[in-house]
């Protein structure tokens, strides 16, 4: 793998840790299995690049934010209001989020921003989008700390653990939902909108699996280097989605076809989830091994 293919996977990593930390969010901290990310990541992208298009990239960052923080409240009413199921309401969301992307686009499957003002083509030089992109994740990660240490925070945090206890303490829950699949949205659509102005162009599909690409950051992130408190938590998951995109495109110099980088993905995700059950399994079994040969 060449230098500027290791440059290009760890800014990658740093933009799709954005998109890692708001799984982090709903997955791990409200322990809500959210689907609205496959959408919302694309919501993001449109917006941002519809009005990057027309002269105004900062004010489209800023914009995905907030369309993403809709989307996710739209899914969290899904649940508290109209009492459906986690998942099904975050299909459902998914599944119109696919139509409104497409109505954002102009009908359009693709927007391309080439020779087009964008937020990355406002530096030059072969290292100056790295550091807006580390600037984008460190933020973001700073942002989550410090807002989990705020009784708001906690109250996300303590709703995620054990919800009836939660709701025991007068607590609404319903509104903690709201905030908390909100920002999840809101950061996995800013991810989606940093993408865009990144590759220069927005695409219709480009959300296509990335609750599995959060969720192997996530993991990844959480094996290697643990998960203890808050401030750790957050630091593995943008290191696991920067190890995640350099593993990504080790194997692809080594000849991929990218049409199985979702396979690939998928396979990761399923090594890292049952690497500690094999490994408990085979310390187990080396006890049993042990114990019949003292017997």
């Amino acid at each position: 793998m060449t230098l500027i293919a290791l440059q290009g996977a760890v800014e990658q990593g740093f933009i799709y840790a954005l998109m890692a930390l708001g799984l982090f969010v709903s997955y791990r901290i409200l322990n809500i299995a959210d689907l609205t990310v496959d959408s919302s990541f694309t919501l993001g992208a449109a917006v941002s690049a519809v009005f990057a298009s027309i002269g105004h990239p900062y004010f489209g960052l800023l914009l995905a934010i907030c369309a993403g923080w809709v989307a996710g409240m739209c899914t969290a009413f899904l649940q508290t209001k109209l009492q459906i199921q986690p998942i099904l309401a975050g299909i459902l969301s998914m599944t119109a989020l696919y139509s409104i992307n497409l109505l954002i686009m102009g009908g359009k499957s693709t927007i391309s921003l080439l020779k087009t003002e964008t937020l990355f083509t406002l530096f030059s030089g072969d290292y100056a989008k790295l550091p807006g992109a580390i600037a984008f994740a460190l933020l973001a990660g700073v942002f989550l700390v410090v807002f989990f240490r705020t009784q708001l925070g906690l109250c996300i945090r303590a709703t995620g653990d054990n919800e009836d206890m939660v709701r025991s303490s007068s607590i609404n829950t319903d509104l903690v939902k709201f905030i908390g699949l909100g920002l999840a949205n809101a950061l996995v659509a800013l991810s989606g909108s940093l993408l865009a102005q990144y590759q220069s162009f927005a695409d219709l599909s480009m959300g296509i699996g990335t609750v599995v690409i959060g969720l192997a950051s996530l993991i990844i992130g959480e094996v290697i280097f643990g998960r203890p408190n808050i401030p750790r938590n957050v630091l593995s998951v943008i290191l696991g989605s920067i190890l995640y995109r350099v593993i990504i495109s080790f194997v692809m110099a080594r000849g991929l076809s990218p049409n199985y980088l979702k396979l690939l993905s998928a396979l990761i995700v399923i090594i890292a989830i049952s690497y500690p059950v094999v490994i408990q399994r085979y310390r187990f079994y080396q006890l049993k091994k042990e114990a019949a040969r003292n017997a």
